[in-house]
Parts: structure tokens; sequence; C-alpha cells
């Protein structure tokens, strides 16, 4: 075994704890079962009208039943790991485990009802059971998850992480983690031994140096867990650290090169038992894009429909507050490059882009954005507008006209784009959004480099349900008019 292995065993075993689930959780599951065996029992024979006595069991007769569901379900569960790696699980993959345990334990158990009394048992019953105890333990996982999140949001059972590391790697990592606050990890900033990166900041993320001060920055920042993203080149380096945080009792975990690569790209296949990994460019399905287009298209138009009342109340006040037309378009820059006018309603005064190079000293964005809290073009109307996020309403034409999509990143203007690394030039991929990952996130709060980060997390993992949670979570962010302006 080489060192590098012996130090990951070494950091492996000091980490199976930390992320393991909370002591109270299997007593739960066991309870939860038990619980769903009961109202199985309930649902036959108390609560149904015609039962035949010949067939009526009392609870007793079902406790070898209850037996073996307590001891198979959460023994699968075990053997599953999903009570050893607890942290980053979200709750579909948690009621998946579910599902498998208490399938594969319903038949096991089944072909035991069968082979003993069949005509004692109830099949029917240990059915529901199994139907009650996919549902009670998939939402005490969706209580635990809410708990845990609300926790994490307060600071508690936070890990404070230090990535080594600043390359394509090591910002997907970071992205990653500020896509997913749920995950309940806090980066306390990155080192890096190259100069030009190890004091550049990324977003809010730190650079705290050369990769030489890990050790004084473990102890002064109260570091829980180190992530390693450096290429396996670096071997030398990648095991100095991982003795270093040995040393200190801190776990470590190296991000392999590959994960530079969204899963959605890999495939392995096998080549006469020789296992291949081919790479898939990063793209919608012709299917995917078909539905998200079909999805636009239809929100757009009862929007528009549903709208036109607030929109023509819109109308009349902006006209009554100031001169001017109701409309104002601007030029922006959208999927593969292609400009096209954004219409939004008029928020500003006549004149006001004209304005901006005047106002570039209380510019409060950084990178190529420019924003004002308090921007003296707003108009009365404008400022309310701006504040509740309804002069972004007109959009929904640009939707409808396949301009732009209900969800994704927000369209730049070419003076921005102008200003773009490398890097940020994936947010071009995909059409423009109304709303997106980084606005309900943080909405105007956020860097522009954490926004970019938000929105190529999105283009990676982009699913229909990932674009309903970002819709669901728009509506209360708009409502409360949290950091928009």
């Amino acid at each position: 075994m080489s060192s590098i292995q012996r130090s990951c065993t070494m950091n492996e075993k000091n980490k199976k704890h930390k992320d393991a689930s909370p002591w109270w959780v299997m007593p739960l599951d066991i309870a939860m079962i038990l619980l769903g065996l009961l109202l199985a029992y309930e649902l036959r024979y108390r609560l149904q009208w015609f039962v035949d006595v010949v067939y009526d069991a009392p609870l007793r007769a079902y406790t070898p039943f209850g037996v073996l569901f307590v001891g198979l379900i959460p023994t699968i569960l075990w053997l599953e790991g999903a009570y050893r790696q607890w942290r980053g699980r979200s709750w579909l993959d948690h009621v998946t485990r579910i599902i498998n345990a208490v399938t594969t334990a319903l038949v096991l158990i089944l072909a035991y009802a069968f082979i003993s009394r069949p005509l004692v048992y109830s099949r029917l019953l240990l059915l529901e059971a199994g139907i009650g105890i996919i549902i009670l333990m998939s939402l005490d996982r969706a209580a635990i998850l809410l708990i845990q999140q609300h926790l994490f949001r307060k600071g508690i059972g936070v890990k404070r992480v230090i990535i080594v590391g600043a390359g394509e790697v090591g910002r997907r990592v970071i992205r990653n983690i500020v896509a997913q606050p749920q995950l309940g990890y806090h980066i306390v900033g990155y080192v890096d031994d190259n100069p030009a990166k190890g004091e550049k900041e990324i977003g809010r993320i730190k650079g705290l140096g050369s990769i030489d001060s890990l050790a004084d920055i473990i102890t002064t920042e109260a570091v829980d867990e180190v992530l390693i993203t450096l290429p396996w080149t670096f071997h030398r380096r990648i095991l100095n650290v991982l003795r270093e945080c040995e040393r200190r009792h801190v776990v470590a975990r190296i991000v392999p090169d590959l994960f530079q690569l969204s899963l959605s790209q890999v495939e392995v296949s096998d080549l006469g038992g020789v296992p291949l990994v081919s790479v898939r460019e990063i793209a919608f399905s012709p299917a995917a894009l078909i539905f998200k287009r079909a999805v636009d298209i239809v929100g757009a138009a009862f929007g528009l429909l549903l709208g036109a009342p607030l929109f023509a109340l819109i109308a009349i006040a902006i006209k009554l507050d100031s001169p001017g037309p109701v409309f104002f378009t601007q030029i922006r820059v959208g999927k593969k490059h292609q400009q096209f006018h954004i219409i939004k309603f008029r928020s500003m005064r006549v004149g006001a882009e004209e304005e901006q190079q005047k106002l570039l000293t209380l510019n409060e964005a950084d990178g190529p954005l420019f924003k004002i809290r308090e921007d003296p073009r707003l108009t009365r109307v404008g400022a309310f507008l701006r504040r509740t996020s309804l002069d972004e309403l007109p959009q929904l034409l640009n939707v409808l006209r396949g301009e732009m999509s209900l969800v994704g990143p927000r369209p730049p203007v070419p003076s921005e784009v102008a200003c773009y690394q490398p890097w940020h030039m994936q947010r071009l991929s995909v059409p423009g959004g109304m709303t997106g990952l980084w606005q309900v996130s943080g909405r105007s709060d956020l860097t522009f480099d954490e926004m970019a980060l938000l929105d190529i997390y999105y283009i990676e993992h982009w699913s229909p349900w990932l674009d309903i949670q970002i819709l669901l979570r728009t509506l209360p962010k708009v409502l409360l008019a949290k950091g928009a302006y």
C-alpha cells in the first residue's frame, strides 16, 4: 500500500463517525416501522366494514412480522451505507434507499408468510404495512433534513472547510458547495502555490496564501476538513498535505482530476475486460430541450394572459409617474453569443444609460456588473418595480419568442461579456433566464464570481425538477424583496 493510500485510509476512518447519521435515527426508523405495521392492522381489521370472523386475526399474531420488519429494514439500510454516510444526501436519495430496503424486506416477509401459514395472515395487510412504512420513514427523513438545514443556517453543525488548489477542479468544488448550502459546509478559503491565485478571491472565497501556510491556517481557522483538488502530478505535495492533516487530526479528502468532468458526461464501458471511460460534451439532450421549451411556452403564455390586468396597472403608473415610454429595451447576450433586445418595464428616467459613466464611483457590485442600492436614476414607481422584480415581467415576451427561458443564467450586456474570464463563458452555452439559481440563493447580494459559479452549476446539473425548485423558491424571494435592487 502506498503512502497516499495509507493516509487516505486513516482519514477515511477519522471521518466515518463525523458524517454518520445521529444515533437516534435508527431507533426512530424502528418506531416508524412498528407504527406502519400498527396502522396497517387497524386499516385491515378495524376500519373496514366487512371482515369475515374466520379471517380476523389478533394483533399478536403479527408479532413475528413486526420482528422481521424491524430486523430486516434497518439492517438493509445499514448495509447500503444509509446510516454511515449521512451528510450531503438529498431527500430523494434517502427515499430511494428506503424504498429499496422496504421492498427487499417485504419480498422476504411475504415469502415467509406464504410458506408458514398462508390462510391465517393477510398478505394485503403486509403490503399496506410496507407502503405505510415507506411513507412514514420518508416523512421522518424530510423532517430531519428540514431541521438540519435550519441548524446549518444558524451555523450549528456546519463544517469549516479549506480547499487546497484553485484550478478548475477547485472552482468546481467551490461552486458545488456554494450552490448547496444544505450540505452544511462553510468554505473558510483556499490555498494555492500559484501567487496569481493564492492571494485572489473567488467570489467571497478568500485566497489564504500558499500551501505551506496550511498548517497554521488549520489551527487559526479551526478547520474541520481539507479538500485537496490538486492534479495527481502533484502527488508529493498531496502526500505532504495528507500527513499534515493526519498529524492535526483533521479529515482530508482528495478530489480526483476526473471531477472536473460532470458525472453526466462520463460513460463507463469495457473492452474485453479492460475498463474504459469516455466523455460526452455537456449539453441538454433533444428531449430535454423540447420539454424545457414546452414549459417555457406554456408558462409564458399563461403568465402574459393572467398578468394582463397587472401589466395595464403598471403601465398607467409608469406614465403618471414620469415622462417617457412604458417599456425599456436593452441589448443582451444570449445562447452562443447571440444578441437580442430584452424587454422590461421602465424603472428609470429617460437617458439613464447615458448617466451611468458619471455614477461609476458609486458602483456597489464587483467584476463587470454595475449596481447601486440607492440608484438616483430610479423613478418612484421604478424603485417599487425593482424592489419587487415586477419590472422584469415583460421578459415573458422574450421567453415566448425563444430568446430566453423561464429559468437560466442571467443574460449579460455585451460590456460584461467583454470582461469575462474564459471560465465565465460557459454561462452562454444555454439561453438566459428570467430567474436562476443565483437569484434564489442570494439575488443581488452575491459577488459576480459567485453568480457565475452558481450559473455553471445549474447548467451542469440541469433537470426539470431543478427548474421547478428554482421557480418555487423565486416567489418568496420576490415577495420579500430580498436582495433585489
